[in-house]
C-alpha cells in the first residue's frame, strides 16, 4: 500500500483525463474551469461515487461537489440523513445502505432484524425517488459480536460455532428474500444482491472470509429461486474477478439479472490504473451490449490523490 501511495500519475494518465499534462495538473489539484465539460461525456454508463471510499477525504456535500464536477449522477451507500443533500444537488443515491454483510438471511436467528432493516431502506428510497438497496448472504458461521462498522470481530471467535451449509444457506435466503422482494415490488424499488470474495484477509473491506455468497452462481441460484424482477445481482467487478473470473462472460450470461455494478482494481482494491489486472473499458462495453442501463460505483479504496484517482476510473469507464 505505501509503495501505490507514493505512485506519481504518468503524464499519458494525465492526458488521458484532460487532454493535456497542464490540464491534468489543475484536476490533481481538484480545480477545475467553470467552461469544463464534465469528465464522464458520452452518457452510455451512469457512474455513481461509494461513499465509504472517500469518507475520509469527503464529506457528503463535498463528495456530491466532487460527483457534480466530473459528471457522476449518484453517490451512493449514503445514510437516508442524507438524501436531502443529494437530492438538492441534482445527484441519485444509486444504492442505499442496507443491512451490513456480516448477519443475513442465510441465517433464521438474523432474518426478522434483516427483513425490517431492508424494508427500512426500501421506504427511504422510495420516498426520495431512490432506485436501489444493497442486500447481502450474510456468513456461513455464527458471527458473534459485531465489532466497529459492522466488522466481525475475528480474534474473538469462538471456535465451534455453528455452521449453515450452502444448501440450507441457500434455501434460508430465498425464503427470507421472497418477502423482502414483494416489499420490493409494492415500493418500485430494486434489491441488490452483493457477491463478495472470500480469498482476500488482507484488510476486512478488501475480503470477507466467512460470507457465504462468494461465487456468481450461487447468488444468480438465489436470485433465480426468488424470481423478482425488483431483487437482482450486484455485480462487483474486483469480488468477481478474485473469485470466478471470466467478468465479460458473466456479464452476458447474469444479463439482466444485473441491478447494479461495483468497480476496484485488483489486487488491493485500488485504483484503477496500470498497476491492476482488470481490464475495465471492455467490461463496461459488455454491460452496455447487454442493454444494462443501471449505476456503476467506484467503490476503490485511494492510495494516492483521491480525486484524480476518481477522474481516471470515470474516465476509463465513460465508453
Amino acid at each position: 500500500m505505501n509503495e501505490q501511495a507514493d505512485r506519481t500519475p504518468s503524464v499519458n494518465r494525465r492526458e488521458l483525463l484532460s487532454g493535456t499534462a497542464a490540464a491534468g495538473a489543475l484536476a490533481l489539484a481538484g480545480i477545475a474551469r467553470a467552461e469544463d465539460p464534465p469528465q464522464a461525456a458520452r452518457g452510455n454508463v451512469n457512474q455513481s461515487i461509494v461513499h465509504w471510499c472517500f469518507q475520509e477525504y469527503w464529506d457528503v456535500e463535498k463528495a456530491c461537489e466532487v460527483a457534480n464536477q466530473l459528471g457522476c449522477k449518484s453517490v451512493e451507500l449514503v445514510a437516508s440523513e442524507h438524501f436531502p443533500t443529494l437530492k438538492k444537488q441534482g445527484l441519485m443515491c444509486a444504492l442505499g445502505k442496507g443491512p451490513l454483510f456480516v448477519q443475513g438471511m442465510n441465517n433464521p436467528r438474523y432474518q426478522e432484524p434483516v427483513t425490517v432493516g431492508i424494508k427500512k431502506s426500501i421506504d427511504a428510497c422510495a420516498a426520495a425517488g431512490f432506485p436501489s438497496v444493497i442486500a447481502f448472504t450474510g456468513y456461513a458461521q455464527e458471527s458473534g459480536e459485531w465489532a466497529d462498522g459492522g466488522i466481525p470481530d475475528v480474534d474473538n471467535l469462538p471456535a465451534d460455532r455453528p455452521t449453515i451449509e450452502p444448501d440450507e444457506g441457500l434455501r434460508n435466503c430465498v425464503a427470507g428474500f421472497k418477502e423482502v422482494a414483494r416489499y420490493a415490488e409494492q415500493n418500485g424499488v430494486n434489491v441488490s444482491l452483493e457477491m463478495l470474495n472470500t480469498r482476500d484477509d488482507t484488510h476486512p473491506m478488501k475480503g470477507h472470509p466467512g460470507y457465504q455468497g462468494d461465487h456468481v452462481d450461487y447468488c444468480m441460484e438465489i436470485i433465480n429461486q426468488v424470481g423478482s424482477p425488483r431483487f437482482g445481482l450486484l455485480f462487483d467487478i474486483y469480488h468477481v474477478q478474485i473469485m470466478d473470473g471470466d467478468v465479460i462472460r458473466r456479464i452476458h450470461q447474469c444479463g439482466e439479472a444485473i441491478n447494479h455494478v461495483h468497480t476496484a482494481g485488483n489486487p488491493g482494491r485500488c485504483e484503477l490504473d496500470d498497476t491492476q489486472e482488470i481490464n475495465y473499458p471492455p467490461c463496461l462495453q459488455a454491460l452496455v451490449e447487454i442493454g444494462y442501463e443501471g449505476y456503476v460505483g467506484h467503490e476503490f479504496i485511494p492510495t494516492r490523490d483521491p480525486f484524480h484517482g476518481l477522474a481516471e476510473a470515470v474516465q476509463l469507464c465513460d465508453v
